[in-house]
């Protein structure tokens, strides 16, 4: 009965030591000090020996690619006395790092544990968390396309997160002029001097000039041992960069510029297919920024010459008003200036500037309307005659609101009869129901006038112009107007 009892027991540890020898998982016996005691198979296949029996007695802690996690875990189980997913970085016999997950028992002197090699999950969780990285800088770099028309904004956006997905130490983007064909330096970060902000290439000149001609990606791993003559090269020795990349920026099939990426150190880059992958996702990115701010300005100098051209054209209307009443010639653009400059009084500026000159040009343009008979009669105006004169602001009105531009510049040409009393015309507005632009005129225009020669009367001297304004102020004009007008103009 006891032998059997024996036998039953040899066979049953038998069984315990076949399972635990051909168990997947990792499974290992230790002194406290490291002294390794027993090792299965799985063990020595993830830790790359070719048999358990190499590991007998060597140190567990050799194993370790940070010892202080040895020294961390002991502790753990000498105040728990067991220690459960404990994630460490050990090293193989072929000097690879892995990444495991282990538990361990203590029990006495003897520290009983297993362990999971979680090196491909680690792996798949940095290529996520990787991915995702990616993913938000992507995301970082289309809402600065969007949200801003600055190419300097923009690819400071870019450049910050080119280093940091990269792993690079700088990085600049180099644009390519239309109009010399020349690369010149746009933006850059990371870099200690200001050397290559001075860079301006030919195509083919220098790495950056091979990449755009060739449209293909330039790098140099070592520059210390490639400094060949390009006339980039003593830029970059300047800077202390050991590695180099050169990408060239291609949007619909045409070069916009070139991206630079540089390291200072030896240490390696990866150059997986991912990594360059991303980089040219990158650069694409950076080329329809580029584009977008190319579209941008494009757009804005087609407006700036239409905007021109129809300033242009109200000049030359305003100039044919003059012209056809000879005794007003220049009138227009005398007061036109100084309307301006009081404007400017009143804090008004922008595109409100541009209204009120345009305004200002066309203030007269319905007088196209008024028969010659009664523009230029050397007499006192009839009633009747009168009342076609005063629809000339209506005439105004009727001719410039179809136009959509010149909508905003109404309000001169509409208005500038209107008076402070509400006596005026067409619609006897009153006070500050006159738009500001037109009370701004309407002294101003008066002022011309009656500093001007006329057939009929001399100019009057400007003291006596002063004076009917003074008395005019909160009849005809807005007081703060006049005020304002004789401060800018400084009339004793």
């Amino acid at each position: 009965m006891r032998r059997q009892a024996e036998e039953a027991l040899k066979n049953s540890e038998a069984e315990y030591r076949n399972l635990v020898d051909n168990a997947l998982i990792g499974i290992y016996k230790t002194t406290v000090a490291g002294e390794i005691l027993f090792v299965n198979k799985a063990l020595a296949q993830i830790l790359e020996f070719k048999s358990p029996k190499d590991l007998i007695s060597t140190s567990v802690v050799e194993r370790y690619r940070n010892p202080d996690d040895r020294k961390l875990l002991i502790e753990s189980l000498n105040k728990k006395g067991s220690v459960s997913n404990f994630e460490t970085e050990l090293v193989t016999q072929k000097k690879n790092m892995i990444n495991v997950i282990l538990s361990a028992r203590l029990e006495g002197n003897i520290v009983t544990g297993m362990i999971l090699d979680n090196t491909e999950r680690k792996k798949a969780e940095i290529k996520i968390r990787r991915q995702f990285s990616q993913l938000s800088a992507l995301r970082n770099i289309d809402m600065a396309i969007t949200s801003s028309l600055d190419i300097r904004v923009t690819l400071n956006i870019f450049l910050e997160n080119v280093l940091k997905q990269m792993r690079v130490d700088a990085a600049d983007v180099l644009l390519l002029d239309k109009n010399t064909q020349m690369l010149e330096y746009s933006f850059g970060v990371g870099f200690k001097t200001d050397a290559l902000k001075y860079t301006s290439l030919h195509l083919g000149e220098g790495y950056a000039g091979i990449a755009a001609k060739e449209r293909t990606i330039i790098n140099i791993p070592d520059l210390t041992r490639d400094m060949n003559g390009l006339k980039s090269s003593p830029l970059l020795a300047e800077e202390g960069f050991v590695r180099y990349l050169a990408v060239p920026l291609i949007t619909k099939g045409h070069i916009v510029g070139v991206l630079e990426i540089f390291k200072r150190t030896m240490m390696e880059i990866s150059e997986s297919e991912e990594w360059f992958g991303f980089l040219d996702t990158l650069a694409t990115q950076a080329a329809i920024a580029i584009e977008n701010a190319n579209l941008f300005n494009d757009l804005q100098k087609s407006n700036l010459e239409l905007s021109l051209a129809y300033d242009m054209t109200l000049e030359g209307w305003s100039k044919a008003l003059d012209i056809r009443d000879k005794e007003t010639e220049g009138h227009t653009l005398r007061v036109t200036n100084t309307v301006l400059r009081l404007a400017k009084v009143f804090d008004i500026k922008g595109s409100a500037l541009v209204h009120i000159r345009r305004g200002s040009l066309l203030h007269d343009i319905g007088k196209l309307s008024v028969p010659d008979s009664i523009l230029f009669k050397p007499s006192p105006l009839s009633e009747e005659e009168f009342a076609v004169m005063k629809e000339h602001t209506v005439m105004a009105y009727e001719l410039i609101s179809p136009i959509s531009f010149l909508i905003p510049s109404l309000d001169i040409p509409y208005c500038h009869h209107e008076k402070w009393d509400g006596t005026g015309y067409p619609r006897g507005l009153k006070g500050e129901q006159i738009p500001l632009a037109a009370r701004i005129f309407a002294v101003v225009d008066v002022w011309d006038a009656l500093n001007s020669e006329r057939p009929y009367r001399s100019a009057w001297p400007e003291s006596k112009i002063k004076k009917y304004l003074i008395q005019q102020s909160g009849r005809h004009f807005d007081p703060e107007v006049v005020n304002a007008f004789l401060n800018l103009k400084k009339i004793k």
